[in-house]
C-alpha cells in the first residue's frame, strides 16, 4: 500500500514538474514571439494612445495641462506659457481659445509620461502684418529634410547599425520602435555587473525613439535614473502607436524626426545646433542641399569616392557625437577624429559602406570650422517694422531675448501695415540719394541745400485712432542700425514743446473753469488772487464779464490772450538770467495772441506764457508758501515754515523717490546730472553733497569727468573746491541753491547710494532734520531780498514738478524737466514716440488710449497646449476735458493751414478731389554743448546733434511723428528746419493714401480691398 501511494506521488511529481516545463516553454515562446512581434504591446498601447487626443475650444481651458522645464518645451515656449499668459492677461490680451485635452491624456500626463502628440520638427516665431501677409518669419532648425525619401539612404544604414539596427525591419508591422530587446537586455546584464563590481561602463540601450525624448523632454536632454528611462520608453511606444497598430510608417518618421532634430551643441553666432543641415553648415560650413546630392549619388561609391569621403565623414561625426555634443566639439577636433574613424572602419567591416569610401574616409580630415559663423546681411532698416514688434513682444513676456522669442512657437498678427511700410521705407532710403532728394524737394533753403543728405536719418511713425486703441500702422526709419529712434532716444525736439506747453495752459483753464465757473459776482471780486497768478486773474475777470460762459467759449478766449514777442526782457530761469531769441526778426517786438504764436512757432510767446504758467503753480492758493514770502512780519511765518518744512518735503521726498528708486549709484548720478548745466562749482556742490566720505582723488576725478570739453582745473583749485564744499563747511541748502538742484534731491541720492533699497518710511524716518533745515533758513529775514530769489528760485522747480506731472500724464516719457522756461522751446527734450502719444490724445478727445501693435498672439498651434490670445484694450483714461483736446486741433490746423507746415496743407486728397485736413506742430532741435567763461562769454560751442520734427495729424483719425536727424559733430554741416519733415510728409502723401483711403473694416473685422483687419 505504501509503495503504490509512493509511486503515485512520484508519478504526480513527474506530471507537475513536466507541466510546468511546458507552461515555461509555451510562456518562453510567447515571450519572444512578443519581442519580435510586439502583438500585445500594439494592441495595448494603440489602445492608450486613441484615447489620448485634444481639440481647441473657446475661451480658457479647465483641463490643459502644460510640460515641465525641458530643452524641446522651453525652447518652443510650451513650458514657460503659464508665466506668459499670465503676464499677457495682465496686459490686456484676453484667452479666446485654448486646447482641451481628453480624459485619456490627462490621465497619461498625471502619471507622468510625456503628452503624446505629433511634434513639430521645426517651428519659430511668425509676424503677419494687418492684412494676414507675412510681415517676419524664423524657422528653427534653418535646415531639415522634409520627407524621409530625401535623406540619402548611406546615411539612414550608418545611423540605424550604430543606433537602432532593427528600426526599419518590415516583418514585424506592430514592432514597438521604443526598444530593442537584445541591445536593452544588454545594457541590463552590463549594468547590474556594473553595480556589483564598480568596473566598466555601461553602453546605451536606448532606440531613437527614446533618445528623441530623452533630448526633448528629459530635464537637461539627460537620463538621470531608471524610472527616468522608463518614462521615455512608455512616452515613445505611446507615440509610436498613434496611428494604430501598424508602426511602418511611424518608424521611417522617427529616423526622419531625428536626422533633423539631434542636439549638436552650439556656437558663437549661431546657437544652439539641432539636426544634421543645421550641423553641417556650423561645424564644416557645407551646403546642405550640396551634401545631400553628392551622397545620394550612388553610382559614385562604386567608382571615385574622394569627392563623397570627406562629407560622409564629417556627417558621421555628427551622427556619433549626438550622444556627448558639447564634449566633442569643445575638445579637440583629434577626438572625433579618432572616434569617427574607428566607426568607419567599423562600418566598413559590416558592409554598410564600401571598402572605398572607408578608406577614402578615412584619409580625409574633418576640418571643422575654425572661423565665427557668417552672418548674413541684414538690413536693420527692412526689419524695423517687425523689429518693433518683437521687441515690444519680447517686453509683453517678461524681458524674453530676441534669440528666445525667435525660437518659440508663436504666430502673431501685428497691426502694421508691411505694403505701405515697405514703400515707406523705400522712399526714405532712396532720399539719402543727392538725385532723390533734389527731385523730392528737399534741397531748398533751410531744407537741405547745404549737408550730405546720406547722413540724414528720417524716423517716420503712423497711428490710426481706432475705436478702443490706436493701432501702430508704419514705423520705420532709414537708420541702418538696430537703434530704434522713434523709441530709444532722447533728443531736443525744439518748439514741438509748445505743443507740450499749450496743453498744459488749456489744461490749467480748464480746471480754472470748474473751479470759477461755479461763482457769483460776489464770490468772484472776492476771491484772494496773488499779483504773479496771472492766469487765475484772467480766468476770474472772464467770469465776471463774460455772457457765454461756457468752456469752449472760455478757451477759445484763452487763445486769444497776447504776449508781446518782444526780446528786450530778461528772464530769471533756472537759477540765472536768461535772454531768448525769435526764429524770425520780424516778430520781434510784435504782440501777438496764444493762437497765433503758436501758428508761427513765436519763442518770446511762449517763454511768457510758460512763465505765467510756473507762478500759476507757484501762486496758486492764497496760502502758498510763496505767498508767505512777501510778509517777513506775517504771525503765521514760524508755524507755517515747520508744517511746510515737513509737509512740503515729504511730497518733493516722495517724487524724488519715483526718480530716484530701484536705480544703481550711477544710474542716479547720471540721472541727476542730466538736468544741470555742469560748472566746477556746481559739480563740487553735487558730489560733495551725494559722496561727503569721498576722497579727494574720486572727487578730482567726478568734476574732471562731468566738465564740459576744454574746460580744465587745476589741482590746488580742485583741492580747494573739495574743502570748500566740505558738509561741515557748507549747509544742504547752501550746496543744493549753488548747484541749482533740489537741497532734497542731493541729499537723497547720497542717502540711497549707502542705503540701496531704502524704503519710503525709511527715507523719510531719515530726513526729518534735512527737510526741517533745508526751508527753515531761507526764510530769516536778513538780506531778505538775496533770499527770496533763492526761495523763488526753489519753489520755481517746484512748479516745474507740477508741469511735469501733467506733461506726464499725457505721456511725456522721462522722469524730469529742466526747470527753466526754455523747457517751452524744447530745453528738455522728447520723444517722437511720446509726441505721437500726445497726439493721440488730442484726437482721442482727450482720452488717453492703449497704442497697440500685435492684434493677437497664436501659441503651440496643432499641439495640446494651444493657446489663441486676443488684445483687449483697457478703458481709456480720461487725461484732459474734450473741449481742451478740441481747441488744441483747432489751434494746431491753423499751423498747416497759414502757419510753420503750410508745405502739407494740400498734400492729401481724397479720390473725389477733396484735400484732407491736416494739423500739427513743428519743432526744430540745435542741441550743442556750450562752454561760458567770466562774463557769460561764450568760450566754445560742440554741436551734439541736429533735429527737425514734425508731429501731425491727418483727418484727425491718422495721427504721428516723422523726424530728420543728424547726429553727431556732423550736424554742424547742416542747417535745416522743420520745413524739412514737413516736405517729406507731402512727398510720402502719395504712398500713405492706400491705408488712408481704406476703410477701416466692419464690426467683423473684414478688410475691404487696401484697407487692414482691425
Amino acid at each position: 500500500m505504501r509503495e503504490k501511494r509512493s509511486s503515485f506521488f512520484f508519478w504526480l511529481k513527474i506530471v507537475l514538474a513536466s507541466s510546468m516545463l511546458i507552461l515555461l516553454v509555451v510562456g518562453g515562446l510567447l515571450v519572444a514571439q512578443e519581442m519580435r512581434t510586439s502583438d500585445y504591446q500594439a494592441r495595448f498601447f494603440a489602445g492608450l494612445a486613441s484615447k489620448a487626443s485634444y481639440t481647441l475650444g473657446a475661451g480658457p481651458s479647465p483641463s490643459i495641462r502644460f510640460p515641465q522645464s525641458a530643452p524641446y518645451d522651453d525652447r518652443l515656449g510650451y513650458a514657460q506659457l503659464p508665466a506668459f499668459l499670465g503676464k499677457l492677461t495682465a496686459r490686456d490680451f484676453e484667452i479666446v481659445k485654448q486646447a482641451r485635452i481628453s480624459k485619456g491624456m490627462t490621465e497619461i500626463v498625471d502619471a507622468g509620461y510625456f503628452a503624446p502628440y505629433l511634434e513639430k520638427t521645426q517651428s519659430g516665431l511668425s509676424i503677419l502684418d494687418c492684412h494676414n501677409d507675412s510681415l517676419f518669419q524664423e524657422r528653427y532648425p534653418k535646415r531639415i529634410y522634409e520627407r524621409f525619401d530625401d535623406i540619402a539612404p548611406i546615411l539612414v544604414q550608418s545611423l540605424l547599425f550604430i543606433e537602432n539596427r532593427e528600426l526599419l525591419d518590415p516583418s514585424h508591422p506592430k514592432r514597438n520602435p521604443a526598444v530593442e530587446w537584445d541591445r536593452l537586455a544588454n545594457a541590463v546584464l552590463i549594468k547590474a555587473k556594473s553595480a556589483v563590481t564598480g568596473n566598466g561602463s555601461t553602453p546605451g540601450g536606448s532606440t531613437l525613439a527614446t533618445q528623441i525624448e530623452k533630448y526633448r523632454h528629459s530635464s537637461e536632454g539627460r537620463t538621470s535614473s531608471i524610472q527616468e528611462k522608463l518614462q521615455q520608453m512608455v512616452s515613445a511606444a505611446l507615440r509610436a502607436y498613434q496611428q494604430g497598430e501598424d508602426t511602418g510608417a511611424v518608424r521611417r518618421q522617427i529616423v526622419l524626426s531625428y536626422m533633423n532634430t539631434m542636439p549638436l551643441s552650439a556656437k558663437a553666432g549661431f546657437g544652439e545646433v539641432h539636426g544634421l543641415g543645421d550641423g553641417l553648415w556650423v561645424w564644416y560650413g557645407r551646403d546642405f542641399n550640396e551634401v545631400n546630392r553628392i551622397l545620394k549619388n550612388t553610382a559614385a561609391q562604386n567608382g571615385d569616392v574622394s569627392e563623397q569621403a570627406q562629407l560622409y565623414k564629417q556627417s558621421l561625426s555628427l551622427l556619433i557625437s549626438q550622444r556627448r555634443p558639447s564634449y566633442y566639439f569643445d575638445a579637440d577636433e583629434a577626438e572625433l577624429e579618432q572616434l569617427t574613424d574607428s566607426h568607419l572602419r567599423l562600418l566598413g567591416s559590416a558592409g554598410v559602406i564600401t571598402p572605398a569610401l572607408r578608406d577614402a574616409a578615412l584619409k580625409a580630415k574633418l576640418n571643422r570650422r575654425a572661423n565665427k559663423i557668417p552672418v548674413a546681411a541684414v538690413s536693420f532698416v527692412t526689419q524695423k517694422a517687425a523689429n518693433a514688434v518683437r521687441t515690444h513682444l519680447a517686453g509683453l513676456l517678461g524681458g524674453s531675448r530676441l534669440y528666445d522669442l525667435d525660437r518659440l512657437d508663436l504666430g502673431v498678427a501685428s497691426t502694421l501695415d508691411a505694403p505701405v511700410q515697405a514703400a515707406v521705407t523705400k522712399l526714405l532710403r532712396e532720399l539719402r540719394e543727392p538725385a532723390s532728394a533734389e527731385a523730392a524737394g528737399l534741397n531748398s533753403k533751410q531744407l537741405l541745400d547745404r549737408g550730405d543728405p546720406a547722413k540724414v536719418v528720417y524716423s517716420f511713425t503712423l497711428y490710426e485712432r481706432g475705436s478702443d486703441a490706436n493701432t501702430l500702422r508704419v514705423q520705420t526709419d532709414n537708420f541702418d542700425q538696430p537703434l530704434n529712434i522713434n523709441e530709444g532716444t532722447k533728443l531736443d525736439l525744439g518748439s514741438t514743446a509748445k505743443l507740450r506747453t499749450l496743453v498744459t495752459y488749456l489744461d490749467i483753464m480748464a480746471k480754472l473753469y470748474e473751479r470759477l465757473s461755479v461763482l457769483d459776482g460776489t464770490q468772484l471780486r472776492a476771491l484772494e488772487v496773488d499779483r504773479q497768478d496771472i492766469l487765475t486773474r484772467w480766468a476770474a475777470d472772464y467770469f465776471l464779464a463774460a455772457k457765454d460762459k461756457d468752456l469752449s467759449t472760455m478757451l477759445d478766449a484763452a487763445l486769444e490772450r497776447r504776449y508781446s514777442a518782444s526780446t528786450g526782457e530778461g528772464f530769471f530761469t533756472g537759477g540765472g538770467l536768461h535772454h531768448f531769441d525769435n526764429f524770425k526778426r520780424e516778430d520781434n517786438g510784435k504782440v501777438m495772441s496764444v493762437r497765433d504764436g503758436l501758428r508761427n512757432s513765436v519763442n518770446l510767446v511762449f517763454i511768457r506764457l510758460m512763465r505765467d504758467i510756473v507762478h500759476h503753480y507757484m501762486f496758486l492758493t492764497p496760502g502758498s508758501s510763496a505767498k508767505l514770502l512777501q510778509d517777513a512780519d506775517d504771525p503765521r511765518r514760524a508755524a507755517y515754515l515747520a508744517r511746510f518744512a515737513d509737509r512740503e518735503g515729504q511730497v518733493f521726498m516722495r517724487r524724488f523717490l519715483v526718480k530716484y528708486q530701484g536705480k544703481t549709484a550711477q544710474q542716479a548720478e547720471d540721472l541727476l546730472l542730466e538736468n544741470v548745466r555742469p560748472t566746477a562749482s556746481r559739480l563740487a556742490a553735487i558730489f560733495r553733497t551725494i559722496a561727503p566720505d569721498a576722497t579727494l582723488d574720486q572727487f578730482t576725478a567726478f568734476v574732471k569727468a562731468n566738465l564740459p570739453d576744454g574746460l580744465k582745473l587745476a589741482e590746488p583749485r580742485l583741492a580747494k573746491l573739495y574743502e570748500q564744499y566740505a558738509p561741515q563747511q557748507m549747509s544742504l541748502a547752501d550746496r543744493g541753491y549753488l548747484a541749482n538742484v533740489h537741497p532734497l534731491e542731493l541729499w537723497l541720492v547720497g542717502y540711497l547710494r549707502n542705503h540701496p533699497g531704502a524704503s519710503q518710511t525709511q527715507v523719510m524716518q531719515a530726513s526729518v532734520a534735512e527737510r526741517q533745515a533745508v526751508y527753515s533758513w531761507l526764510f530769516s529775514t536778513h538780506r531778505k531780498h538775496a533770499q527770496d530769489r533763492r526761495i523763488l528760485g526753489l519753489l520755481e522747480g517746484e512748479g516745474f514738478l507740477e508741469i511735469h506731472r501733467q506733461w506726464a500724464h499725457t505721456g511725456y516719457p522721462f522722469d524730469s524737466l529742466v526747470p527753466s522756461y526754455a523747457t517751452a522751446l524744447g530745453a528738455s527734450a522728447d520723444r517722437p514716440a511720446a509726441l505721437a502719444e500726445l497726439m493721440g490724445i488730442l484726437v482721442n478727445d482727450g482720452e488717453r488710449k492703449p497704442n497697440t501693435r500685435i492684434r493677437s498672439l497664436h501659441f503651440a498651434v496643432a499641439t495640446p497646449y494651444e493657446t489663441l490670445l486676443q488684445y483687449k484694450p483697457a478703458q481709456a483714461e480720461r487725461v484732459l476735458a474734450p473741449e481742451v483736446a478740441q481747441a488744441v486741433r483747432a489751434a494746431i490746423r491753423r499751423v498747416v493751414e497759414d502757419g510753420t507746415a503750410k508745405r502739407v496743407k494740400q498734400a492729401f486728397v481724397r479720390p473725389d478731389g477733396s484735400f484732407i485736413p491736416v494739423g500739427g506742430k513743428t519743432g526744430t532741435g540745435d542741441q550743442r554743448f556750450d562752454t561760458y567763461g567770466a562774463g557769460g562769454r561764450l568760450i566754445s560751442s560742440r554741436v551734439v546733434n541736429r533735429s527737425a520734427t514734425f508731429v501731425f495729424n491727418i483727418d484727425e483719425r491718422f495721427f504721428g511723428t516723422i523726424i530728420a536727424y543728424v547726429p553727431g559733430a556732423q550736424a554742424a554741416a547742416y542747417d535745416f528746419t522743420s520745413g524739412l519733415p514737413v516736405q517729406l510728409l507731402k512727398v510720402l502723401a502719395p504712398t500713405l493714401m492706400p491705408l488712408i483711403n481704406g476703410d477701416a473694416g466692419g464690426a467683423g473685422g473684414a478688410a475691404p480691398p487696401g484697407g487692414c483687419i482691425n
